[in-house]
């Protein structure tokens, strides 16, 4: 998350535009074994993190790390949803990601070709048109999406991402579902009914969104440690090692409002009759 430091966020003692931190972020994740930081992006419409978002490209080039963007869906009505989606993927374009882009040889790509993640909120955008769009880059993008897309977007997509949840049993107060259900059919979804698309897994240490001014007071335990466990080798239940999803996406590195940052974390104070993982010590 590229935004701490911003008023409107926690405070979790330092900036995301210091770049000393940044260049933190990606030693330690390095040693973790994590090889790109995908960034929760809003287009121009969120200065804050856009510019922060072109300084982590900056330090990921220094250290042959790579980062990409996770669109995140305008909330208007359908043309402006559109053209709001449209005008940030140029912006996307033009800065991080095409020939003139400074920084483009750190943009994650898969097999040549840049890798959006996009992440729905209004269901208003017309990704057909999107699609048709970045058809026009001089690398057409790869553009997955958050689960399964809807049937008349289906061909805009080359492939989908898992993103935490509990699952058909949803939310429960002591946060026993921990996303064994979800993650069930979101694998086998994927290689049932959608064995030509790329598959991008994912991973989690737990939530607990009572810290945040959105939160809706979800929890997901962490069980000491082997929520993030099962969930990072939950794929193999379906896939061996000679096919392999491509990618595994770890939500998250740093959201300390939702309760599911790695960074800097510690499984002190684990027990039985935990909602989530207690918050990491900040510093």
């Amino acid at each position: 998350m590229p935004w701490f430091g911003d008023h409107v966020h926690m405070d979790v003692g330092y900036s995301s535009q210091d770049p000393a931190v940044l260049r933190r972020q990606i030693q330690e994740a390095r040693r973790m074994g994590i090889t790109a930081f995908v960034a929760d992006w809003y287009g121009e419409s969120k200065v804050y993190s856009d510019h922060n978002f072109a300084l982590l490209q900056e330090a990921a080039s220094e250290s042959r790390f790579h980062a990409a963007l996770l669109y995140n869906e305008a909330e208007d009505e359908d043309a402006q949803a559109t053209d709001a989606a449209i005008a940030a993927l140029d912006k996307a374009y033009q800065t991080y990601i095409g020939p003139t882009a400074k920084y483009r040889d750190t943009y994650l790509t898969y097999n040549g070709r840049p890798v959006i993640f996009i992440f729905p909120k209004s269901g208003h955008v017309d990704w057909n048109r999107v699609r048709e769009r970045c058809s026009r880059w001089e690398v057409a993008p790869l553009l997955i999406y958050k689960d399964e897309p809807p049937a008349q977007f289906a061909d805009a997509f080359a492939g989908s991402f898992a993103w935490v949840q509990p699952g058909r049993d949803g939310w429960t107060p002591d946060g026993r579902n921990w996303g064994e259900q979800y993650l069930d059919n979101f694998y086998r979804m994927m290689k049932n009914k959608h064995p030509d698309k790329i598959v991008v897994g994912g991973a989690w240490p737990g939530f607990d969104d009572s810290g945040a001014k959105w939160g809706l007071n979800r929890h997901m335990q962490s069980r000491c440690g082997k929520t993030l466990d099962e969930t990072l080798e939950f794929y193999r239940r379906y896939y061996d090692d000679s096919n392999t999803p491509p990618f595994l996406l770890i939500e998250t590195w740093n959201d300390y409002e939702e309760g599911t940052a790695i960074e800097r974390r510690t499984l002190a104070g684990c027990s039985g009759g935990e909602k989530g993982d207690s918050q990491p010590t900040l510093h």
